[in-house]
């Protein structure tokens, strides 16, 4: 499996950056667009590496619908689009007017993409699996929300999804944000593909602090034996010197490629 980092919140060498995510993936002889960030920075930053995204890409998967993983969709088009049928609501912060969910309507999108949404895991090749909706199953993880849906009322961001790749019988997750939670998230990868090893986690954590989730969340990745543990994007500053503590792990910064 081949990851291509061409939105992240650190830029690398000449790489652009922005507050956002977008990784191309490559494996079992598919290429999956995953998020798209909010600008054309994924795109700018895949032609500056020689990729032509709109010849390449066989997938879209958009992890969930916040304006940093999805924007982007307004730069490229006609592809097949997998998300949660929740990712097109409006949503705002708790007490905010500001719409911090899709520019794009589902509407609009439909227009642009072959437009598949799943709230129960999707087989997108033999070993890639769109999770869909995510079970919030352990007590220390997506407890309190910042968010509120369209209705006023608080908003979970039940969309909020994630990749299992097989490789090698063993399981990397990709996650965007991780709103679920990113040990809710492999568990639920082990359970539905009956794999119980996971070598690599990567992504959105959504941790802010060196608090409670973040301790557990350490404490789980340790007791799972996982190889290699990526956080990006959303995990902030205190949970990324926690996590470097535990795992020395470097940062992950556009313009990367990890192979598997």
């Amino acid at each position: 499996m081949k990851l291509t980092v061409l939105t992240e919140n650190v830029a690398g060498g000449k790489f652009l950056a922005e507050h956002g995510l977008s990784y191309l993936i490559e494996h079992d002889e598919q290429t999956i667009l995953f998020d798209t960030g909010h600008t054309d920075v994924f795109l700018k930053n895949a032609k500056q590496l020689g990729i032509d995204l709109q010849d390449v890409v066989d997938y879209i998967v958009l992890s969930h619908g916040h304006w940093d993983h999805g924007d982007g969709l307004q730069y490229i088009e006609s592809k097949t689009l997998i998300t949660h049928p929740n990712a097109f609501i409006k949503r705002t912060r708790k007490n905010g007017s500001l719409n911090i969910g899709l520019t794009l309507d589902k509407e609009t999108l439909e227009k642009r993409f072959k437009l598949i949404t799943s709230a129960n895991p999707y087989q997108i090749s033999e070993s890639i699996l769109f999770l869909g909706e995510i079970p919030r199953t352990n007590n220390f993880e997506s407890q309190s929300t910042n968010f509120a849906d369209e209705n006023g009322v608080e908003d979970f961001v039940p969309d909020d999804s994630a990749l299992a790749i097989v490789e090698d019988k063993s399981l990397i997750i990709v996650s965007g944000c991780a709103h679920s939670g990113i040990c809710n998230i492999c568990e639920y990868a082990k359970k539905v593909t009956g794999i119980s090893k996971i070598s690599a986690v990567i992504g959105g954590f959504h941790l802010k602090h060196i608090d409670e989730q973040t301790q557990q969340t350490i404490a789980y990745f340790k007791n799972e034996q996982i190889a290699e543990i990526i956080p990006s994007h959303c995990t902030e500053l205190p949970a990324l010197s926690a996590f470097y503590s535990e795992f020395k792990l470097d940062q992950l910064k556009t313009g990367q490629v990890l192979s598997y």
